[in-house]
């Protein structure tokens, strides 16, 4: 019996141990074209064991590959596609180099520069005046988020003219919601007219109203009722018949 510990290496687990046996086999051949040949067919069986490499972008290459993988690269044969190398295999791709961009100013970004820039490039008065307002609202909507408090024009248009030496100013006051720490709390109204988050006081005066308005209502209907069964026996609606 042969055991797990005398066999090689599985490379590739999800071919299996028959597939790692056939392409042995493919390398004690000596004939050429019968190795060609029963290389195809090899192809073919990995192919069938593996159906979701079909769903790759050239599947067939990728079987190629793995066929010299799993040979360690000592089989000869024809391929189709460029073969592999072990070199090749374990080559580390490059270091991407990451942009390095400093803004003048860090809550503003670098992409307000950009734009920034295409401003001061445009020849058209009202057109880079219409970017000097947009980029002038971007600002002071930037500033309100980073620092959470309202900034006055003056500074934008100081900080403006630091970035565009005095050459873009704005002619249009931008209108910033100001920030509130505990807007996220209140809440408008529920379905009943209930206000959340509103004065404590006002709420409980407005539900007491409501449950006298309630009981009275209620007293009201009841004194009706005891009045139509004080009529109704006053009427002898339940007089005996007599015969």
């Amino acid at each position: 019996m042969e055991y797990n510990t005398t066999r090689n290496h599985l490379v590739m687990r999800e071919y299996g141990r028959h597939i790692q046996k056939m392409i042995e086999y493919l390398m004690s051949l000596e004939d050429k074209e019968k190795r060609q040949r029963n290389a195809y067919a090899v192809i073919e069986l990995m192919g069938f064991l593996n159906p979701h490499l079909k769903n790759v972008e050239d599947f067939r290459h990728k079987l190629w590959d793995h066929l010299f993988l799993i040979s360690d690269f000592k089989l000869e044969v024809a391929s189709p596609y460029p073969i592999p190398t072990r070199e090749t295999l374990r080559a580390r791709p490059q270091p991407l180099k990451y942009p390095k961009r400093y803004p003048k100013f860090s809550h503003l970004g670098k992409n307000l520069e950009i734009v920034i820039n295409k401003a001061l490039a445009e020849e058209n008065p009202d057109k880079r005046n219409g970017f000097a307002n947009a980029v002038a609202y971007y600002m002071k909507l930037a500033y309100n988020n980073w620092h959470k408090e309202t900034v006055h024009d003056d500074a934008i248009q100081q900080e403006l003219s630091s970035l565009t030496a005095g050459q873009l100013e704005f002619t249009n006051t931008p209108f910033v919601k100001s920030f509130r720490p505990n807007e996220g709390r209140e809440r408008d109204r529920d379905n009943r007219g209930n206000t959340f988050g509103g004065d404590y006081r006002n709420n409980n005066n407005n539900n007491k109203r409501n449950n006298q308005k309630f009981q009275q209502r209620s007293n009201n209907r009841n004194n009706d009722r005891n009045n139509d069964r004080n009529n109704d026996r006053g009427n002898n609606k339940f007089k005996k018949k007599r015969y």
